[in-house]
């Protein structure tokens, strides 16, 4: 037999070494390349003007001279102060409607009828009695000149002893009958001419026509509906249409109870409507109602307006300005920015404005002092941005971020 060879098994194993070392030198390359382009990119940062800063700006804005002497400021609502949701006076379907929303009418104008043909009838019919009442008026008017005209003849008879006493009595009483006769006709005549402005009065009041000029708000009822005279109820409708004179158009604004002392009468303001913030619409104080509202704390004031602008329609949201009593309507319009947006840079006032992605050091020469605004009187235009209580450390050049 040959011989068997011993072997020690101990020693079959696999060198690992090797391969943790390779693992280890690729993770440390990985780690350097991540390292190197962080690096990269920081100095292409800094090579760019370093990281973008975050800044808060403000626009640079102008106030004109009423803006400057506000005395407190209060929100509303425009409304209408002729107003009139306008039905019929009876009770009837609608078989005709002139208008639609918006459009404009007259004081007088018929806006619609209510079905009328019985009350057509009737007035044809007392029209009639009338023309009967009167031809009777006529026939005893006749009756008493004739009796009139004997009653004369007997009295210049009676006076030449010509005939008797008691024909003297019967032409008398026959006059004084066709006189009465005469007076009850009249009654009858005024007794229908009354009957028929009755009916006359039924017939327009089947007409619906608009109190007073203005404009079609709302159209709440069509042709074919019943319209009541005591409001909706079922099966019918109350206002046939919502009318509003646009020329009594006022804002009507809550004030605080502890700041009303600050308002007068016919004190002069300014409206702001939230649909035209561009827009300032002069007025002044209407009415302040003498009475305060117990669960806000307020009193309403009225606002009328100075101009009127047919852009500006009802229940619009609007701001008002209340003004000092006296303003220099000659007064310039200023330029302003917030005072915190100005810094002192080497001595002199300065503000950083925006432009693009950096800033821009500009020295400014400012002005009066505006509750939190500064004026500017040179080194800025109106709209440009400029950053809000800048940091120390901002620099011209700098890239910023705005919040």
């Amino acid at each position: 037999m040959p011989e068997t060879t011993s072997v020690d098994l101990n020693a079959l194993k696999i060198n690992r070494s090797g391969v943790v070392a390779s693992r280890f030198s690729r993770k440390k390359v990985i780690i350097g390349s991540v390292i190197l382009l962080v690096l990269i990119a920081i100095i292409a940062m800094m090579s760019s003007g370093g990281f973008p800063v975050e800044v808060q700006v403000a626009s640079v804005t102008t106030m004109s001279p009423a803006q400057a002497n506000t005395v407190l400021t209060a929100n509303g609502y425009v409304v209408a102060q002729r107003k009139a949701a306008v039905s019929s006076k009876v009770t009837g379907r609608l078989v005709e409607l002139n208008v639609v929303e918006g459009d404009r009418v007259r004081a007088g104008q018929i806006i619609g009828r209510i079905e009328s043909a019985d009350v057509v009838a009737l007035v044809e019919q007392l029209k009639a009695a009338l023309a009967l009442s009167q031809a009777d008026v006529v026939n005893v008017e006749a009756d008493v000149a004739e009796a009139e005209l004997d009653f004369k003849r007997k009295t210049q008879l009676k006076q030449e002893r010509a005939i008797s006493q008691v024909e003297y009595d019967v032409s008398l009483t026959k006059f004084n009958k066709a006189k009465a006769l005469l007076n009850a006709r009249k009654s009858a005549v005024a007794m229908a001419q009354a009957n028929l402005r009755n009916a006359e009065v039924q017939l327009e009041n089947t007409i619906i026509r608009a109190p007073f000029d203005g404009t079609v708000l709302t159209k709440n009822a069509n042709v074919g509906e019943v319209i009541t005279a005591l409001g909706a109820s079922a099966g019918s409708r109350g206002a046939v249409v919502t009318l509003a004179d646009m020329a009594s158009l006022q804002v009507e604004a809550d004030v605080s109870e502890s700041k009303i002392q600050r308002i007068t009468p016919n004190q002069p303001c300014e409206i702001v409507v939230d649909a035209y913030p561009d827009k300032r619409y002069k007025a002044m104080v209407g009415k302040i109602i003498p009475t305060a509202d117990r669960g806000k704390a307020t009193v309403q004031t009225k606002i009328q307006f100075a101009e009127r602008d047919e852009r500006v329609l009802p229940e619009m949201s609007a701001k008002v300005v209340f003004l000092k009593a006296t303003i220099d309507p000659n007064a310039p319009v200023r330029l302003i920015v917030p005072a915190s947006a100005i810094v002192q840079r080497d001595g002199k006032q300065v503000v950083f404005r925006v432009k693009g992605e950096i800033v821009e050091m500009l020295p400014i020469v400012a002005g009066d002092v505006v509750d939190s605004f500064l004026e500017i009187k040179e080194g800025l235009a109106q709209g440009d941005q400029v950053v809000v209580k800048p940091d120390e450390k901002l620099q011209a050049g700098a890239k910023v971020k705005v919040k």
